[in-house]
């Protein structure tokens, strides 16, 4: 891969470097939750109420510990992420532009890149976005070269998914992907809506089950049923596809949690409006000073130099050997100004 690409997918896959999978446990016990829901053009009243953010699992990275107490008050969220046909009768009536289908701005890119990054050519700026696009043998994942399953891809895009000669033909009722924050919050807008807080977010995805390790229980697939769009295989080259899906699956096509609300787990990683701090809940339990925000609006040692907002849920890409963000305490940072094709969002209000 060229240079200038490669500083290009530096900048816009930010933290999309996953951690080894570590050694899961389960249990047959499960606890039967009754809420009663109610529900208004396809958004779900979330009660207020107090919950542990993050978990004290070993078996988790360490962005998520400690678990910390929180309070929210209540709101309402949509059923389901964001689809394709949702997107476009917001561009349909505004006439919007998303990030992926403007020139690349190299004065806002270097802004995040270490000092004396040399400016790609103008070829490498051009309108695009990034790709999983698996090789067809295996490789490597222990130094987490993702270049070699993530391609930049020009005229990649949410109307192009997969690159300019592909579309939306048969995934209209899928979430759409390559959105940037931008992009979100301008459709938040329009809509009359706003993207949920990480609080916000984690609450309605735990949905009681604050103390289990998944959004339905404590096993990832009780009694052998696929609760969520995830990767079954070897990552990153060999997906078998168990659960029915490839890439992005429909909404609404495994089971809610019980809250009501879809694909809270899996399918796409989803934006929400807080800035990234890979240490946020050792700072809440006073086991870390605060941020300062007037040097940095975010913390992320392994990417210093990115503006990054916190994204949820995992995706189709969480993989048992490879990754273990299929969970509602699961959290990475996700540059602002990027969206690749396992990115995408859902709003509240």
């Amino acid at each position: 891969m060229k240079s200038s690409v490669f500083y290009i997918s530096s900048l816009f896959i930010s933290i999309l470097i996953f951690a080894k999978c570590q050694t899961k446990t389960a249990s047959n016990s499960e606890p039967n939750f009754q809420f009663q829901t109610q529900s208004i053009d396809g958004m779900i009243w979330i009660e207020g109420g107090s919950f542990y953010m993050g978990t004290n699992e070993n078996d988790a990275y360490t962005v998520e510990r400690p678990a910390v107490k929180r309070e929210v008050n209540g709101f309402w969220m949509d059923e389901t992420e964001v689809t394709n046909t949702q997107f476009a009768k917001f561009v349909e009536e505004t006439g919007y532009i998303t990030l992926a289908e403007r020139l690349v701005d190299w004065e806002e890119m270097k802004l995040q890149l270490p000092p004396g990054t040399p400016k790609p050519s103008d070829e490498d700026l051009q309108p695009g976005s990034l790709v999983f696009s698996p090789p067809s043998h295996p490789v490597s994942t222990r130094e987490n070269d993702i270049s070699q399953w993530w391609k930049w891809v020009t005229g990649a895009n949410w109307k192009h998914p997969e690159g300019p000669e592909s579309n939306l033909k048969g995934k209209e009722n899928h979430p759409v992907v390559h959105i940037a924050f931008e992009d979100a919050e301008a459709y938040a807008q329009w809509a009359g809506k706003r993207l949920p807080t990480e609080v916000e977010w984690e609450y309605a995805a735990k949905a009681g089950r604050e103390h289990q390790r998944y959004a339905w229980g404590t096993e990832l697939r009780p009694n052998g049923t696929f609760m969520a769009n995830t990767f079954q295989g070897v990552f990153p080259h060999e997906n078998r596809t168990e659960d029915g899906f490839q890439g992005t699956s429909p909404v609404k096509s495994f089971p809610s949690n019980d809250f009501g609300l879809y694909d809270m787990i899996g399918n796409v990683w989803e934006l929400t409006s807080d800035w990234y701090d890979a240490i946020q809940f050792n700072r809440i339990a006073g086991n870390a000073p605060p941020l300062d925000s007037a040097i940095n609006k975010c913390y992320n040692p392994q990417n210093p130099f990115a503006l990054e907002k916190v994204i949820k849920g995992g995706s189709f890409l969480c993989a048992d050997d490879y990754c273990i963000n299929y969970r509602p305490s699961a959290r990475q940072g996700h540059a602002y100004d990027s969206g690749t094709s396992n990115v995408g969002f859902r709003c509240v209000k």
